[in-house]
């Protein structure tokens, strides 16, 4: 499959063209600063490795996106470049553009942190989180049968100490993993004894799932490429900083 995929849902932009087709397969990555620098690096990025590649964007069997939970900025960066290159390949011959993929950023997350621990087909229980800011989390719980991924119950945003999991998550097949425990580690109550793995949604790991996914269906046309938000507010009220402030001292 020709694949273009990239993520910047986070402070770091990750994409990422696989190729396993013509006379030069292979596959073409880049990782640098995302947050707001993301909007004016990421068509560039793109732009290079898919000429390192030697492809054209119509060629391309999917364009995968990172949809969210994330930065505001970052996923409507990542919807609206991939709508637009969705919307530029309407001329290919068969009249249809390249499908779009979403990701969930937790999803590529757990596939990154697996890669990390245990590559293979071995079954594995990841608890992703990414730091949502005003001292909350995004989060959910996947699970990898040694085939593929479901995730096991919906997608979180809560503060640190309010992610529980249940005592069937033993150290044996279970794991943490995102970029929260620098900034939460002491405040993450759940999980004790469980391997804490720091872990990012990459397009590598989405290039990884894309298979899968685009077999179950998944794939949009640019109309619906949309964000994955969960959180609908970008910003805390004064009192609301104040509180924080407040249990932070109160728990130190």
């Amino acid at each position: 499959m020709r694949l273009l995929a990239f993520d910047t849902s986070t402070d770091t932009m990750s994409v990422a063209v696989a190729s396993d087709a013509g006379a030069a397969p292979g596959l073409w990555e880049s990782t640098g600063a995302g947050g707001a620098q993301a909007s004016s690096r990421l068509i560039p990025v793109i732009l290079d490795l898919m000429a390192r590649a030697g492809l054209g964007f119509a060629q391309l069997d999917a364009i995968v996106f990172g949809r969210g939970p994330g930065a505001f900025t970052g996923l409507r960066t990542a919807c609206s470049v991939a709508q637009g290159l969705g919307f530029g390949t309407q001329g290919r011959p068969d009249g249809q553009p390249v499908p779009l993929l979403p990701v969930d950023s937790l999803l590529a997350l757990a596939e990154e942190a697996r890669q990390q621990h245990a590559p293979g087909n071995a079954p594995l229980r990841v608890f992703a989180m990414l730091d949502a800011r005003m001292d909350q989390i995004y989060a959910a719980a996947y699970r990898f049968d040694g085939v593929g991924w479901q995730r096991q119950g919906d997608i979180l945003l809560d503060r640190p100490e309010n992610l529980l999991l249940d005592a069937t998550w033993a150290p044996a097949d279970c794991v943490l993993a995102g970029n929260v425990f620098a900034a939460y580690g002491e405040r993450l109550v759940s999980g004790a004894g469980l391997a804490r793995i720091e872990a990012l949604p990459t397009a590598g790991a989405m290039l990884r799932l894309a298979p899968t996914l685009l077999a179950a269906g998944q794939a949009l046309i640019p109309e619906l490429a949309l964000p994955l938000y969960i959180r609908d507010k970008v910003a805390q009220t004064t009192q609301e900083r104040e509180q924080i402030k407040a249990l932070k001292l109160q728990a130190v």
